[in-house]
């Protein structure tokens, strides 16, 4: 008799209604349980995606900071550039054609040494300055002509020696032959001006008295 008031008993509440509550309430707790699981497994994944991802953004920014560092001021270091640029113009570029020689010539004078000949040439134009070539014979002393070169090279009008090579030495005297260039603006370089040789070029040889030191403004005209 107990077994079957059991078994009627249990049929009674699989029966009742308020068991298969307890049943729905308890499966939908579990599935909520499940989903907050979830949902909280893909915002960690999604939060640290998203930090990763910021991460990455702000190495991207510093890097970019870092490659434009140099431009930052750059309008003020090309107006700064420019003025130093008409500066040197102004104070070591020669103002004119003939001054060149005539430089040369206080030079010539100021150590002792004697110019056999000279003979002027202009590169190709450019935009702001023009290349004026000179190629010289130099006769005196060692030490004369140590003096001269020195001082061309301290002058401030601008001189470039190209080069330099021994032709001839007798009686303490010696005889040099001297390449060097200074700059013009276009506007005041001369025309008929012959061209500048190139390197594997030798370039006409004036004589090699006195009267064939070239005087600027005469040769090409």
């Amino acid at each position: 008799m107990s077994s079957e008031r059991k078994v009627s008993l249990w049929r009674e509440r699989l029966t009742s209604p308020l068991t298969w509550h307890y049943v729905g309430f308890v499966v939908l707790l579990l599935v909520t349980i499940g989903l907050a699981a979830r949902l909280g497994m893909d915002w960690a994944i999604t939060d640290s995606h998203a930090a990763q991802i910021q991460s990455d953004k702000q190495v991207q920014l510093k890097a970019l900071q870092i490659q434009t560092a140099p431009l930052h001021g750059l309008d003020k270091r090309v107006e700064k550039t420019r003025d130093e640029m008409r500066a040197f113009y102004d104070k070591r570029i020669p103002p004119n054609y003939s001054s060149i020689a005539s430089r040369i010539g206080e030079l010539q004078v100021q150590s002792g040494v004697r110019l056999t000949r000279i003979q002027y040439t202009q590169g190709a134009p450019g935009a702001d300055l023009t290349e004026i070539s000179m190629d010289a014979g130099i006769s005196g002393e060692y030490p004369q002509i140590m003096k001269f070169i020195n001082s061309l090279e301290r002058d401030q009008t601008f001189f470039l020696i190209r080069a330099m090579s021994l032709t001839g030495e007798q009686g303490g005297l010696v005889n040099l032959r001297l390449r060097l260039s200074t700059w013009l603006r276009p506007a005041d370089v001369p025309s008929g001006l012959p061209a500048t040789p190139k390197e594997d070029q030798e370039p006409a040889s004036p004589g090699d008295s006195e009267a064939d030191v070239a005087a600027p403004g005469t040769e090409g005209r």
